[in-house]
């Protein structure tokens, strides 16, 4: 008797009119995602769901470049498990949400750059996290301590009386770049697995548009996802959204610091109404209330609903961005202080822990996630390799 594999990539064969492509499974959790979409494949109840539903009935088998883009393209919302009539306690077992979950890190890992630092998705915990932060943190504290700064107010508040500017780019400039030379590499891979083909501007327009609206976490009906049980909900997407702008303005802020200070010779500390005060104090708060809320929503998440094993992961980041939200404003309201620099070199410990774990932590599942929706938005443009009935 032939098995599902080979009786769809029969199929597949005849679909194409030529032998289809193929690259092999590599482990157990692609299988599993494989084994998962072929049923899905023939049920389809879930098809206006999201993306997913689909990009897949594009397919009739799943091979590893197939699975790698589905699984960054779910968003986990959580819909298709609580509608899905074969998934547990049914004998199917059917459960995509912690199927992609599982094949998404592996893409994270086997995509990796440097190759060697693949591994740091399996060990980027809350407690490693938070260790790397307070290590940092008190390795400036006894760097400012030598100098006599640690303790004390600083002249008109200025951080670089406590560190000099130059000893900050020195410091921050480095891994900020390997950081982002890294998940851009680990990225291109993952577009290279399977090329969608050139990307037209109404493509660019609508991946772009689905990723800042965080389009399919609404559940594909606009009532959201399901987080502890069946019930629809917005919050988890109106908590992404205040993570993700809230980190955006703090980033802004940054970078309008940066062109005072080279471009204008303005240098810090800046008014409480300028620019960059504006946009970090309004990033701030967006970003310690929405790490909160998603914080909030993981602890209470359905336990079929993602991959336990990655909750610690998950925890770090939201916790290193909610320790880098409020220990940034907290160097506002402390400013004048004798507490101004232990504050300045916990804020600098949290902001370097994020930038060096970015590149191997849960930050990277939005990149990775906006290149999977670019690809959709190029791919559904084009026919359909699949010639099926009267196509």
């Amino acid at each position: 008797m032939q098995s599902l594999e080979a009786l769809t990539r029969e199929a597949t064969e005849l679909a194409q009119g030529r032998p289809a492509p193929h690259l092999p499974l590599a482990g157990a959790e692609e299988a599993e995602v494989a084994r998962v979409l072929q049923i899905c494949n023939a049920c389809r109840y879930c098809e206006g769901f999201c993306a997913v539903f689909p990009a897949m009935t594009r397919r009739l088998q799943f091979d590893k470049a197939d699975v790698h883009f589905l699984a960054n393209l779910c968003h986990q919302c959580g819909a298709c498990l609580h509608a899905c009539q074969y998934a547990p306690p049914h004998e199917f077992g059917v459960n995509v949400p912690r199927a992609m979950a599982q094949v998404r890190v592996r893409t994270y890992v086997e995509h990796a750059w440097p190759a060697p630092l693949g591994r740091l998705y399996q060990r980027n915990g809350l407690a490693l996290a938070l260790a790397l932060a307070a290590g940092l943190a008190l390795f400036l504290m006894l760097a400012a301590a030598r100098t006599g700064s640690l303790w004390g107010p600083a002249p008109e508040g200025s951080f670089y009386a406590i560190f000099p500017h130059g000893t900050m780019v020195s410091l921050f400039a480095p891994v900020f770049l390997f950081a982002v030379l890294a998940l851009a590499l680990g990225v291109r891979r993952f577009w290279r697995e399977s090329p969608p083909g050139p990307a037209s501007a109404p493509a660019v327009t609508e991946a772009t548009h689905n990723v800042l609206s965080l389009r399919y976490l609404d559940g594909g009906h606009g009532q959201g996802c399901n987080n502890a049980d069946d019930a629809f909900t917005l919050a988890r997407r109106r908590f992404h959204h205040l993570t993700f702008y809230g980190f955006m303005l703090c980033f802004a802020a940054t970078s309008v610091a940066t062109l005072y200070h080279y471009l204008l010779g303005w240098s810090a500390p800046y008014a409480p109404t300028s620019l960059p005060k504006l946009l970090g104090t309004t990033g701030g708060v967006s970003l310690m209330v929405g790490t909160a809320g998603l914080w909030w929503l993981n602890r209470r998440r359905h336990p079929l609903q993602g991959d336990p094993a990655q909750r610690p992961m998950d925890l770090a980041f939201i916790a290193l961005l909610f320790l880098v939200a409020a220990s940034g404003l907290a160097l506002m309201l402390l400013k004048g202080t004798p507490a101004l620099a232990v504050t300045l070199c916990i804020h600098l410990g949290a902001v370097m822990a994020f930038f060096a774990t970015m590149p191997y932590g849960k930050f990277a599942h939005g990149v990775y996630r906006g290149a999977a929706l670019l690809k959709w938005s190029i791919e559904k443009r084009a026919p359909s390799k699949l010639k099926l009935a009267d196509d």
